[in-house]
């Protein structure tokens, strides 16, 4: 069944770590000019990489069991404190992917939420020490019309992203 609203159902929000995913990458990447469903990849390209690597102001970010253990217990909070509705959550070594009902708030405001509280409570629990950002600028959101894709979304999230990651229980 469609959703005949102008509010998507759900949100599917993904944001990377920073220096981990360069414009060149071989898994391909986009920008402001290849930002439309159906664009393809911008191109593999060594030098290109190379040349971002230079640019990068602190080392690229992996994030340790630690870490995401507090960024997933941040965002399980953010979501409580908004009254958004989590459905998903998979905080992995290089991104963190969430499925959340976010009502008729925006997108935007919900991701910068999402990384703001994350990297606020690394810091208070003193797992992220710098005073530059753990994260790449921007993030992913998108909209969910309908069950099925929260649906596939949802097993994508959780089921489609390798084996599990080792976790820190507190």
């Amino acid at each position: 069944m469609w959703n005949d609203t102008d509010t998507p159902i759900a949100y599917f929000i993904t944001f990377s770590t920073y220096g981990n995913w360069l414009h060149g990458d071989k898994r391909g990447s986009i920008n402001r000019y290849r930002n439309i469903y159906g664009t393809k990849y911008l191109p593999h390209d060594d030098k290109w990489v190379q040349a971002n690597k230079h640019k990068l102001r602190q080392e690229p970010v992996k994030l340790n069991a630690r870490q995401r253990t507090v960024i997933e217990q941040a965002i399980v909070a953010c979501c409580l404190f908004r009254k958004w509705n989590l459905i998903a959550i998979n905080v992995r070594t290089n991104h963190v992917h969430v499925v959340v009902d976010i009502g008729e708030q925006s997108s935007s405001r919900a991701l910068n939420a999402l990384k703001a509280n994350a990297t606020r409570e690394m810091r208070e629990k003193g797992v992220w020490t710098s005073d530059l950002s753990p994260w790449s600028e921007r993030g992913s959101k998108r909209p969910l019309w309908n069950e099925k894709s929260v649906t596939l979304t949802v097993n994508y999230v959780l089921f489609g992203q390798g084996e599990d990651l080792p976790r820190v229980f507190e």
